[in-house]
């Protein structure tokens, strides 16, 4: 029987709009940003910035970059400056000189903060997934600083991942169109709730960013890292997740309960229909959630 291939997605209508190739697209985002560095191992970090105003911190997720963000940093940008990093050892950025200590990637983003913004800044800090783990100890770090840390579907939290079907590695595959298909993979099992969603912008920045990918952020984020930091904090503490993630599937009010230890009236919530990589499956709805949890005292 011939196997019947299922047609891809359309780009979002708000991302098909700036350009006619994903890397276009990606090219295009970026271009409207400002473009710094600063130190990280032997080389930069780098960092891009749309907008002006109190500044919103964006980190991304494990074997990513501040593509993660893709369709939330304009639209958030009306409103305040958005600064998303690559964090070390992930897109443009350089590998820290201890890639397995998160202490050392968190003192480099917070060195990095130091250097784009005036001392004693007001934050607000959204970490997803793995960007939500190495939040807890960057979060600490910032202090007085800090005014609001959202966590956006991360582990880290010392509970258990749910069961996953089996994903492929792309890393020995000589062939693009195999690895391409492993990368499909990892979005329907991983980061999206629907796979019809699956769309060429999608695929591409997952292919582009798991190759580039240099940091073993799984080994991070099965720990207690994040769970560990969380009393500490002095600014305010926030939660949104995906009603279908599926790292957390059936879990969510447990993960709740974890961020209840911290601070027992903190605003989680849950995005309707959504899988792990809310931000993109789910753009407006999400980028309407965050703005509401930073308008917040």
């Amino acid at each position: 029987m011939q196997q019947v291939l299922t047609a891809p997605a359309p780009i979002p209508p708000d991302m098909a709009a700036l350009g006619e190739t994903p890397a276009a697209i990606e090219a295009h985002v970026a271009g409207l940003s400002r473009r710094v560095e600063t130190p990280c191992g032997t080389g930069s970090m780098v960092w891009r910035i749309w907008g002006e105003g109190a500044p919103m911190l964006l980190l991304h997720g494990g074997y990513g970059s501040w593509s993660h963000w893709i369709r939330n940093v304009l639209p958030l940008s009306r409103m305040r400056m958005v600064i998303a990093p690559d964090l070390p050892g992930m897109g443009e950025s350089a590998t820290p000189l201890d890639p397995e200590d998160a202490g050392v990637m968190a003192d480099i983003v917070v060195d990095g903060l130091h250097r784009l913004l005036p001392a004693g800044t007001k934050i607000d800090l959204a970490g997803f997934s793995f960007g939500g783990v190495l939040g807890g100890p960057i979060a600490v770090r910032l202090g007085a600083s800090l005014r609001r840390f959202v966590i956006v579907g991360s582990n880290g939290l010392g509970v258990p991942r749910a069961p996953m079907a089996p994903m492929g590695s792309w890393r020995r595959l000589p062939d693009r169109d195999a690895r391409l298909a492993v990368h499909r993979q990892t979005l329907e099992v991983l980061m999206l709730a629907n796979p019809s969603r699956i769309d060429p912008l999608a695929l591409h920045l997952q292919e582009r960013n798991a190759e580039a990918g240099r940091i073993r952020t799984p080994e991070i984020s099965r720990t207690d890292i994040l769970r560990r930091s969380l009393p500490a904090l002095r600014g305010r503490l926030a939660a949104i997740w995906g009603e279908q993630d599926n790292i957390a599937r059936g879990a969510l009010e447990l993960r709740h309960a974890v961020l209840r230890e911290a601070d027992p009236v903190v605003p989680f919530r849950v995005i309707p229909g959504a899988g792990h990589w809310v931000s993109y499956e789910a753009a407006e709805d999400f980028d309407r959630v965050l703005t509401d949890l930073l308008a917040k005292d």
